[in-house]
């Protein structure tokens, strides 16, 4: 697959000044059935899957996180050496390129691959990336927990980690692991706000302007440059904590080589099941 023209793709794609022209309509005796957008049948049976269960799932998670990252923040303070400053700005940078990778990774995963019928990950974790195809703006109507939590979620293994590592490790010992630490502690920061930044990237009106310039500067994933992924088959421009690697990624066409290497080892067509719930009329 070649890379792809990003101005014809957008050109061809949802307008930017009103998402809701995002609804589009079949012709014939399906004309009053939307293709996507919140009306649709798929999108209307995947938001009713979002269960009570799920919802205390993520609290759980995002204040079991908050909690660890509070500490490890602390501890990574108290622990500062100023003469060291730099290694935070490099821990920064690889930490922001680490999360836009993963991000790009597991969206891709959960686009691609699986069914919302499979025990656990299907409904607790495919699910909203299926409905978020046929309603992109189904994000901006969820609230912090809904949008953020498995991205919490994520993060407790390695604040778990590191948490340890401030609490059991001598004293004399922690410096030479401190940088270390700070690029996961950084990395967790990232990742926790990814799908936030993956909201502000779906919402077009009442932004606070720091936001937008973020978005301008290309700081946080921008409007237009993600507008890209939301062509269908959504084959593309799957990172969205900055979408910084989306291009080189693209480039060196490292999506449509792993999806030729699975297909060819399980037999399964990417995309199907995200096609399946698109093509739902009832």
């Amino acid at each position: 697959m070649g890379v792809k023209s990003a101005t014809e793709i957008i050109n061809n794609s949802m307008t930017e000044e009103d998402p809701n022209k995002n609804i589009q309509y079949s012709e014939g005796a399906a004309a009053q059935k939307p293709r996507w957008g919140p009306e649709h049948a798929g999108a209307k049976e995947l938001a009713s899957k979002y269960t009570r269960g799920k919802r205390l799932q993520e609290t759980v998670c995002f204040f079991i996180s908050i909690v660890l990252l509070v500490f490890n923040f602390i501890c990574l303070v108290w622990y500062f050496d100023s003469s060291h400053w730099h290694m935070i700005l490099l821990c920064a940078l690889l930490g922001i390129l680490t999360a836009d990778f993963a991000s790009g990774l597991v969206h891709w995963g959960a686009d691609t691959w699986g069914t919302v019928e499979l025990p656990i990950i299907g409904s607790g974790f495919i699910r909203p990336f299926r409905e978020h195809h046929i309603d992109p703006t189904s994000i901006t109507r969820h609230d912090f927990i809904e949008t953020n939590g498995d991205n919490f979620a994520v993060c407790i293994p390695v604040m778990g980690y590191c948490a340890y590592q401030f609490l059991f490790l001598p004293r004399e010992a922690i410096p030479a692991s401190y940088n270390w630490m700070m690029y996961l502690f950084l990395l967790c920061v990232f990742v926790s706000l990814t799908n936030q930044c993956h909201k502000w990237s779906h919402t077009y009106f009442g932004l606070p302007w720091y936001i937008k310039l973020l978005q301008d500067l290309h700081l946080v994933l921008p409007r237009r440059h993600h507008r890209i992924h939301h062509v269908s088959p959504h084959e593309t421009y799957y990172c969205i904590t900055t979408g910084w690697l989306n291009y080189p990624l693209e480039l060196i066409g490292f999506w449509s080589t792993m999806e030729v290497i699975i297909e060819g080892i399980t037999g399964s067509k990417p995309r199907s099941d995200d096609m399946a719930w698109a093509s739902k009329t009832s």
